[in-house]
């Protein structure tokens, strides 16, 4: 028999646990940086609520509909469709590859948090924290390990006793611990000039590039295209009502990236920093900014805390997309499948770890296998696999069928007209805009 979440809130968590990762403590932040603040926040809103929330719809009805893992649910309702269901399997293991190297960084930065080491506005000094993970082999692989360790025990317990009941404290944690660090921030001289910023729009900033970031930024921090979102929602009862979990999940998950943004650009603001250091804003700018304020050790030790917290919810959703493929269409048990899985990433993310150091360089093309892990998956198979399921849903599974489902919980769809429109005309147009523009960078980058 199936496992299905104990209640509501227990998926709704897990699923915002998803969707809540790196995307938002260490993406969001800087990407506002890079597009002008407060009018990119804006076109990010409205993107939310106009595609966010009827593409988190169409993933979880897709996958209460038909109870099966990605793989599972286009093979059940149409088996020529099953290419969409493995694009979404592969990603998993391509994404977790990679993400559990940045969440080993996330652990080392823990740790040199914790022993005071990383609390300096020495920029140099900060940059060789850096060079030195970057270059250590034996660093780079320990935390990655205890890392997808961390990861494959949670998925080990299971849907109730393991990913929902562990995203329950990690989430409401995370919370918490933000909310902590935001404070703090708000409460800084000179922080006012950040909130400006961050949510006063100046629409002379505006530009194509602007509008498509935003588009993309709303598409990674929902991260439906793998099709983690299809499998949590297999895991659904009938009684649950999908629409009211299609616009929580997308509204605690903005909440998370616009509570970081509060938490981390008035401290930037207020120290003298810019905010537009892009990648470097986390592991380079933020400490140098904890540094600077009262406490600064305590809250880059909390800060780190959530990022772990954060990556790992993450992490747990990636590893059931695969493992659920095993115990579905395998029919192998959940112990054996967690392992083989884990297994396999591990052989995966060993290299692309490595890659990154300058003892053991690993090229294809003109990126590291770390590089080509993340290229491929973010600008490939994501983009790809959400733009079939808009598709799939909108033209092979048709919004009727869709939408009878959704009513199934004895609820009436009043937008099902709207919604219709929408996931037959306007997402996969949505989609395919940085699909062309995905495929376009990842050759770029690769041959260039």
């Amino acid at each position: 028999m199936r496992e299905n979440w104990t209640s509501k809130a227990g998926f709704i968590l897990a699923a915002t646990g998803s969707a809540v990762g790196l995307g938002n403590l260490w993406k969001f932040p800087y990407t506002v940086g890079m597009n002008g603040g407060g009018a990119f926040v804006l076109i990010y809103l409205f993107l939310v609520f106009v595609i966010g929330i009827p593409l988190m719809l169409t993933a979880i009805t897709l996958g209460r509909k038909t109870q099966l893992s990605v793989y599972g649910a286009y093979k059940s309702i149409d088996r020529r469709w099953t290419f969409v269901g493995a694009l979404g399997v592969i990603c998993s293991f391509i994404v977790l590859a990679f993400y559990s190297t940045v969440g080993g960084w996330t652990l080392y930065y823990f740790k040199t948090a914790l022993f005071g080491d990383l609390v300096t506005t020495d920029s140099e000094a900060l940059q060789k924290i850096f060079h030195d993970l970057m270059t250590s082999p034996g660093n780079l692989i320990f935390y990655q390990t205890i890392f997808l360790l961390a990861t494959a025990l949670i998925v080990l317990k299971g849907i109730q006793q393991g990913i929902e009941k562990y995203s329950k404290w990690m989430m409401s944690s995370l919370f918490i611990l933000l909310l902590m660090i935001t404070v703090r921030s708000l409460t800084l001289p000179g922080s006012m000039e950040g909130i400006k910023y961050l949510f006063i729009p100046d629409f002379s900033m505006v530009t194509p590039t602007v509008l498509k970031n935003a588009l993309g930024q709303m598409f990674f921090s929902l991260s439906i295209g793998m099709g983690s979102m299809i499998t949590y929602g297999s895991y659904l009862s009938k009684k649950i009502n999908l629409l009211h979990s299609a616009v929580m999940i997308p509204i605690l998950d903005t909440s998370v990236a616009l509570i970081a943004g509060l938490a981390i650009i008035p401290a930037v603001f207020a120290f003298g920093f810019e905010p537009s250091e892009g990648p470097s804003l986390m592991f380079i700018t933020l400490p140098a900014v904890f540094a600077s304020m009262p406490m600064g050790t305590l809250f880059a030790i909390l800060f780190f805390i959530l990022v772990i917290f954060a990556a790992i919810t993450s992490s747990i959703s990636m590893l059931e997309i695969a493992v659920s493929y095993f115990v579905d269409e395998r029919k192998t048990s959940r112990n054996h499948a967690t392992i083989i899985t884990t297994g396999i990433i591990y052989v995966l993310g060993i290299p692309a770890s490595l890659s990154l150091s300058g003892y053991y360089p690993i090229n294809v093309g003109h990126l590291s296998l770390f590089d080509l892990y993340d290229q491929l998956s973010s600008n490939i198979l994501l983009t790809t696999g959400a733009f079939f399921m808009t598709i799939f849903v909108g033209w092979v599974l048709k919004p009727k069928n869709a939408i009878a489902e959704i009513e199934s919980s004895s609820i009436h769809f009043r937008l099902a007209p709207i919604w219709s429109v929408l996931v037959r005309y306007v997402l996969p147009i949505a989609i395919l805009t940085i699909l062309i523009e995905s495929y376009r960078n990842f050759f770029q980058a690769l041959f260039h």
